[in-house]
């Protein structure tokens, strides 16, 4: 059965979908914690973690469900019939969490590709999808700002992966989507005030400061596509973001 402790069973289900041949890796919240102390002992960022989400290649829909069965959770048998080729859910019932797994892609309120490069973490997408599936958020909260705020106190804005953000692959994904730029320069403009307003040490302050605008400076920067430029011509005044729709349990 499932695990009381939610990062211990987040764990269990990516190493024994590993032993199966199954490739899972984690996003969300608990990624960021596995990769960021700050997430989990810095007294303006912890926050509580109620669900679980992964990314997996397509193909495997039914071996994943198969292995959820085993591991002791019970399938939205009417969402997964209609959108398993791109999303699942499973719900740990004694626990009251639901599990998320997006499949070939992240679709939220941008599309985002995860899966071309998940060889490059055993646990967890890379840091720079991780990044963007933060900063993608139009209505972003309180909880998600925290998560940005936890990956850039711990991590570095460079030119690599390896415990480091990758700019270069977060301007290659910004630069040919201008609503996924927009978006995520709005996103960091949230992030730059709430910075202001919590409590941190100065040094910390400065570091995150220098940080979200080394990143919003990359964005700004980076060259644009033609489709990009040709979004960019039409602006605000249309639609250019998607608010999902909260799944009720089915």
């Amino acid at each position: 059965m499932p695990l009381a402790n939610i990062q211990d069973e987040a764990l269990r289900v990516v190493q024994t979908a590993q032993q199966q041949g199954i490739t899972l890796r984690l996003l969300g919240g608990l990624a960021v914690r596995l990769h960021s102390e700050a997430a989990a002992k810095h007294r303006s960022l912890a926050r509580p973690y109620p669900d679980i989400d992964f990314a997996t290649p397509n193909k495997q829909a039914s071996k994943i469900e198969k292995l959820f069965g085993e591991l002791g959770y019970v399938p939205n048998k009417n969402f997964n019939l209609f959108n398993g080729d791109v999303r699942l859910l499973f719900y740990d019932e004694e626990h009251s969490r639901q599990i998320d797994i997006f499949v070939a892609q992240f679709m939220m309120c941008h599309r985002i590709p995860i899966t071309e490069r998940l060889a490059l973490d055993a646990l967890t997408i890379p840091l720079a999808e991780l990044m963007l599936t933060k900063l993608q958020i139009f209505e972003m909260n309180e909880k998600d700002i925290r998560d940005v705020c936890a990956l850039l106190l711990d991590h570095p804005i460079g030119e690599k992966d390896d415990e480091t953000i990758n700019v270069l692959r977060i301007m290659q994904l910004t630069s040919d989507d201008w609503g996924l730029w927009k978006t995520s320069m709005l996103s960091i403009a949230k992030v730059k005030r709430y910075v202001q307003t919590v409590e941190m040490d100065q040094e910390e302050h400065d570091r995150l400061r220098a940080r979200l605008g080394g990143l919003e400076a990359a964005l700004q920067s980076s060259p644009k596509s033609m489709k990009w430029k040709m979004r960019d011509r039409v602006g605000e005044k249309m639609k250019w973001y998607e608010l999902p729709e909260e799944v009720r349990r089915g």
